[in-house]
């Protein structure tokens, strides 16, 4: 199983991003908070914030990250983005996710099923 799945959509996306915003990655992490417990934190990162630990998924013209404290949250994710009449937005299908909100932003997670990832 692969740490995180970005499919060509999302690649295509995180590119442009990328691009736009001048950066070396577009960054994914978790934080506590929100109405379910945690968030889904979306950022920008430059090569010299890369730290040993994340996870990095290189994609056609940028980088997808994320950092090592968030893996075990998102470990077996697939980062899909998807365009439709009423806006676009990235969708993570998280398998670790116990239950959302209806935002999509805010996840939360049986602690007792996560499993930190070998590094």
């Amino acid at each position: 199983m692969a740490a995180i799945t970005v499919t060509p959509a999302a690649n295509h996306q995180i590119g442009i991003l990328c691009k736009e915003n001048d950066c070396y990655a577009i960054s994914l992490n978790i934080k506590g908070g929100g109405c379910a417990g945690f968030e889904y934190e979306w950022g920008t990162m430059q090569v010299e914030e890369i730290e040993a630990n994340d996870t990095v998924v290189c994609c056609d013209q940028g980088n997808f990250a994320v950092g090592a404290h968030s893996l075990m949250f998102l470990l077996g994710s697939t980062i899909d983005y998807t365009k439709s009449i009423i806006g676009s937005t990235f969708e993570i299908k998280n398998p670790n996710a116990q239950s959302s909100c209806g935002c999509g932003v805010s996840v939360n997670f049986d602690m007792n099923n996560l499993a930190a990832p070998a590094i």
